[in-house]
């Protein structure tokens, strides 16, 4: 598909997104930057569902940067077991909190560059906080359902990560870079699903090239 093209493609793909999904919101529960910071490190190989299981009990618990910085190990890593490599995330979120602590006075920093910094954050946990909470268009967030529908639609062939960021971000409109993620996970729970896409019941099948279906 050539430049121009992808470009069209993209149009088309961003204008379905509105029409089908207008009011489309981030899918892990949150009361503040902090804890959308640590659902969002906890999602990790783990399901959003999962893991506004997880922090419901976990945020009772320790709400704050504060109150998880002081938090025991052994209780973070219990609270959060169910979401897998529990050992490993209970770490980084004890860390990055107590980071947040001394360097930020509890408060998570605007900036992608401050955020890749601490602990168990990549750019995918960071451009999630930024462009949820703040409203700053930081990348286009890309997780498994943007990733698969991305490929599916015709906007990337590539199938890292970094890469697919890369060529959604050389296509959108930035002011679209926020929305068109919650909007594609939407999409891709309720409709293009991993193992049986619902074509036959997709509003996109006029400009959807179906790549890699059956």
């Amino acid at each position: 598909m050539a430049r121009k093209r992808k470009g069209e493609q993209a149009g088309l793909v961003v204008e379905g997104l509105k029409r089908d999904y207008a009011d489309a919101l981030c899918a892990l529960e949150h009361q503040s930057p902090y804890q959308l910071l640590i659902a969002t490190i906890l999602s990790a190989q783990c399901t959003d569902e999962r893991v506004n299981i997880v922090t419901r009990d976990l945020f009772k618990h320790y709400p704050t940067a504060d109150a998880m910085a002081e938090a025991p190990l052994k209780s973070i890593e219990k609270l959060v077991q169910s979401t897998g490599f529990f050992r490993n995330k209970a770490k980084n979120i004890k860390e990055c909190s107590r980071q947040l602590v001394e360097q930020y006075a509890g408060a998570v920093p605007r900036e992608l560059e401050l955020l890749v910094k601490l602990p168990g954050v990549g750019r995918k946990t960071a451009n999630v906080v930024l462009g949820t909470c703040f409203g700053i268009p930081s990348g286009v967030v890309v997780d498994t359902h943007v990733g698969r529908l991305s490929q599916r639609l015709g906007l990337t062939k590539e199938v890292d990560p970094v890469k697919i960021e890369r060529d959604l971000m050389a296509q959108l409109p930035q002011e679209e870079w926020i929305m068109f993620s919650h909007r594609m996970i939407h999409h891709g729970r309720r409709v293009c699903k991993a193992r049986k896409p619902a074509c036959d019941h997709c509003n996109f099948a006029e400009f959807c090239p179906r790549i890699g279906t059956t």
